[in-house]
């Protein structure tokens, strides 16, 4: 016997993807990138903390900020794909896509009782 509520290979594993999300991963990420990589920015003597001149201060601190935005990113996007994951599943509020959960036949009668 063939189960109706078992996935194929065109059952949906994720509802449509909102870009929001993304964009904001990407724009976090390129930050972290992009701006410990302009030494315009960071290319002065003073101001100086604890001895250190302002260039190595400026990039040792870029160290805990990449940490944060690239785990603000990760968190984007994994929240994203845990409701695009839920979406897709029968039943979930939201689900657009997937199989019925009722075992019921195609003509609305309850099926073949075992």
């Amino acid at each position: 016997m063939s189960d109706l509520n078992a996935p194929t290979r065109d059952t949906p594993t994720r509802g449509p993807a909102r870009p929001a999300p993304y964009v904001i991963a990407a724009i976090l990420l390129a930050a972290a990138i992009v701006l410990p990589l302009m030494p315009q920015l960071y290319s002065f003597d003073k101001p100086r903390l604890g001895g250190l001149p302002f260039f190595y201060w400026y990039q040792l601190l870029w160290v805990p900020i990449s940490a944060a935005l690239s785990g603000g990113a990760y968190w984007l996007v994994t929240a994203e794909d845990r409701r695009r994951r839920s979406a897709a599943r029968p039943g979930s509020p939201g689900a657009g896509g997937g199989r019925p959960t009722s075992s019921g036949g195609a003509d609305g009668t309850a099926g073949d009782a075992r």
